[in-house]
């Protein structure tokens, strides 16, 4: 079963660049696609990327491809998230979730985790 936890957001300036990851405590970690999603104030969570289970394939949302890297390592059972060229409409709550298939539109249906926060702001 997947345990999931979200940490590596923080403060950070219009043009730069932040890691968030994603740590696993369970035993599954290689079985699934993993997908990050975000929600800014206000609106739906949004599908970001996604990486299926042994990092060969991965998919962008077209708003943050070519700024956005996902990996996973799953020796450490822990997916990344590298965010370039950071902007205001990048300010989130920003959440793993494991997904069916590593394809667009991204959908998740489970419990969501806490999340960590990425703010872009000068």
């Amino acid at each position: 079963q997947l345990q999931l936890v979200e940490s590596g957001g923080g403060l950070v300036q219009p043009g730069g660049s932040l890691r968030i990851s994603c740590a696993d405590s369970g035993s599954t970690f290689d079985y699934y696609a993993i997908a990050w999603f975000r929600q800014a104030p206000g609106k739906e969570h949004e599908g970001v990327s996604c990486i299926c289970s042994n990092g060969a394939s991965t998919k962008y949302a077209e708003s943050v491809k070519g700024r956005f890297t996902i990996s996973r390592d799953n020796a450490k059972k822990t997916l990344y998230l590298q965010m370039n060229s950071l902007s205001l409409e990048d300010t989130a709550v920003y959440y793993c979730a494991p997904v069916d298939w590593c394809r667009l539109p991204l959908r998740y249906i489970g419990r969501w985790g806490q999340g960590t926060q990425v703010t872009v702001s000068s």
